[in-house]
């Protein structure tokens, strides 16, 4: 949701600082990315609140205990971290921050800038993001996105949680982080327990959003009813059908959007949401259905100045619950994956859309390393027969997936790929919508082989790695736990250049596919759709609409 100012202000940059990463705002249309001509200011409808296909956040809007998509994306509407990432290219500037600075990558000075508010009219200060962080690491507040403190000094002391993410009966020894120290309004210090290049790159993701003080006062109705610092306020809730946004005419941002808002709708039939958007009753959907791309319906359907292709930082798997033990055996997870002929089900299904994966990190991201996973991600019927005889499963294998974002077909492909190649019954069970679905992971109650993607958080290979496979990691929800690969994660966290902890990672990386708790499948990519009304239309790296660069016509 932000734009290119200059591709200078890169990740190895701002591993020493953000300073110079600033850009300018305004309010004017700039031209449309789509090369359609953008309507003249004077024809903008600046009020308009514009509708947005978008799953349903599956926890209350808490910026510490949220990870996945849909909550990522309204967060982002309704709040700002100290740095954020370009819509075009992810590259990270700051925006709360005045500026990040360190000289070892270990002790970390931020210093805000002057003017930035809460909706309801209280200063962000250092305070604001002190506590915030407090809060989500300290374990008995049960956040999801405790782990992304785990660098800073005093993490074990303010979080004792068990590897399953549980609460033990003791409380931990401390309730405050002592590597945060607030030094005045505008400034505090963080103080890591090893240099870490990669910690600046973070600041931009939700777990490290400020928090007013309303929040700690009552939780409850915070949770009724966000209060951010973000270009947009809460308006409305209603679950299972949608949530609504207002612009904030606060917002300190460089950037101000022209709408009046987003109306997110939470379709449950990715197919009807495409239909209302031909339609012109849904204004955007950022990933159209699989039918869409069938015999170039969606040429047929839509203009090329209502549609875009565009890729993005994640990747499409299937990943193993690991706290079930009848997927204990490595064997058994590499047959699965060598079973699956990925080139047939992307020409199946997406008409060669996709690109097949051949790894876990992004092609477009610093630190990818092509074919990391050899032919284990290759299709070898025969050698998937041998592992799977090898390695004792038994009973039906069982795939399982949410399906109000168009997964349902894939799924079923790959089921009947497994069941041929392998000689072994396999069934899919659909999930009616990703909440529920996250709920029964979250609880660790899924019984079947899941869907899993990944879409970056931030710009960083280790992005790809800690959060999904460190053990006890914040979404690592399969459980996937290796002392080996713990230890060259922590490592490469502890590198002295982002390009010696590369090169740790890619052997972590490297590793873990030998696991295989997690099946990549293919790179995302996906086409958006809108209404006539919009324009000037950016998708994002982060698979969102760019909130700032779009127009309404009147």
């Amino acid at each position: 949701m932000r734009k290119l100012r200059a591709a200078v202000c890169a990740a190895a940059v701002l591993a020493v600082t953000l300073s110079a990463c600033s850009t300018p705002g305004g309010t004017t249309a700039a031209p449309s990315p789509d090369g359609a001509a953008a309507p003249a200011a004077a024809n903008i409808d600046r009020d308009a609140v514009i509708s947005y296909s978008e799953t349903e956040p599956a926890n209350p809007l808490v910026p510490g205990n949220t990870t996945e998509v849909g909550g990522i994306s309204v967060l982002g509407t309704l709040f700002r971290g100290l740095i954020e990432y370009d819509a075009k290219t992810a590259a990270p500037r700051n925006a709360v921050a005045d500026s990040v600075t360190t000289t070892d990558s270990k002790v970390w000075t931020v210093k805000l800038k002057d003017g930035w508010t809460f909706h309801d009219g209280t200063p962000v200060t250092a305070k604001s993001f002190v506590d915030a962080w407090n809060y989500t690491a300290y374990s008995p507040n049960l956040m999801a996105g405790a782990s992304y403190f785990s660098h800073v000094v005093g993490f074990a002391q303010v979080n004792n949680a068990t590897a399953d993410g549980k609460q033990p009966p003791a409380l931990p020894v401390a309730k405050e982080l002592s590597g945060l120290k607030v030094v005045d309004d505008k400034t505090f210090t963080v103080i890591l327990d090893a240099p870490f290049s990669e910690f600046g790159v973070q600041l931009g993701y939700a777990a490290f959003f400020p928090m007013p003080a309303s929040f700690f006062a009552d939780r409850k109705a915070f949770e009724a009813h966000p209060v951010g610092n973000g270009p947009f306020r809460f308006e409305s809730y209603a679950p299972g059908k949608d949530l609504v946004v207002k612009r904030f005419d606060g917002f300190a941002g460089a950037q101000k959007p022209n709408i009046g808002g987003i109306d997110f709708r939470f379709y449950t039939d990715l197919d009807k949401a495409y239909a209302d958007v031909v339609a012109n009753k849904l204004d955007f959907l950022s990933f159209t259905p699989w039918t869409s791309t069938q015999g170039g319906k969606i040429k047929k359907d839509l203009p090329d100045d209502r549609r875009k292709t565009y890729t993005y930082l994640g990747y499409q798997a299937i990943a193993f619950p690991l706290f079930d033990k009848r997927y204990d055996s490595p064997r058994f997870r590499q047959a699965i994956s060598m079973a699956i002929d990925r080139k047939a089900l992307i020409q199946q299904v997406f008409n060669g859309g996709r690109t097949p994966a051949d790894g876990l990190v992004a092609p477009n991201v610093q630190g990818h390393l092509d074919n990391q996973c050899g032919e284990l991600c290759t299709y070898q019927p025969q050698k998937a027969k041998q592992l799977f005889d090898a390695s004792g499963f038994t009973g039906d294998i069982e795939l399982t997936s949410n399906i109000d974002s168009g997964n349902q077909e894939w799924m079923e492909v790959i089921c009947r790929q497994i069941q041929a190649s392998l000689g072994h019954p396999c069934k899919f069970t659909p999930q009616t919508t990703l909440g529920d679905f996250r709920k029964q992971l979250n609880s660790r109650t899924v019984t079947g082989i899941y869907r899993s993607a990944w879409v970056a958080d931030y710009p960083s290979i280790e992005n790809f790695l800690n959060p999904l496979f460190r053990t006890g990691a914040a979404s690592n929800v399969g459980q996937y736990s290796n002392a080996k690969v713990d230890a060259l994660l922590q490592q490469a966290d502890a590198a002295p250049s982002q390009q010696q902890g590369q090169a740790l990672y890619q052997q972590a990386e490297k590793l873990v596919l030998q696991d295989m708790p997690t099946i990549p499948i293919w790179w995302q990519s996906g086409t958006a759709a809108w209404a006539s009304r919009l324009h000037n239309v950016q998708p994002t790296q982060f698979r969102e609409l760019d909130l700032f660069s779009v127009t309404v016509s009147k």
